[in-house]
């Protein structure tokens, strides 16, 4: 399963995620901040990346050091006890994605 994930487009998970945000009443730019807090890329990079989230992560500019905040349960399983590393980044985005549908406020989704 985890194969598959990896070789999912990032393109792909990036139209769900708007589609999810906004359907929640919250914005793109929100979105690219989220994201972009945890990975570095900015808005334009996240619109037009081109490859699977396995590229994704490989290339990411700079995960963010505060990574290890990002707590809590993603698909049942807790984020912080995912032991490949590469599945546990794609977590912690889904983690911060949910927290920006749900509402929570800009400062303690971005751990500040």
């Amino acid at each position: 399963m985890s194969e598959r994930l990896f070789a999912y487009p990032f393109a792909d998970i990036w139209q769900l995620y708007v589609a999810k945000v906004e359907r929640k009443g919250r914005t793109v730019a929100e979105l690219e901040q989220v994201v972009g807090w945890l990975t570095g890329y900015t808005g334009d990079q996240l619109r037009t990346f081109e490859g699977d989230l396995r590229d994704f992560f490989a290339v990411a500019p700079a995960l963010n050091s505060n990574v290890g905040l990002i707590k809590g349960v993603v698909c049942g399983v807790r984020v912080e006890d995912i032991e490949d590393p590469l599945m546990q980044q794609i977590r912690w985005m889904d983690k911060l994605v949910d927290e920006l549908a749900r509402g929570k406020k800009m400062s303690n989704i971005l751990r500040g």
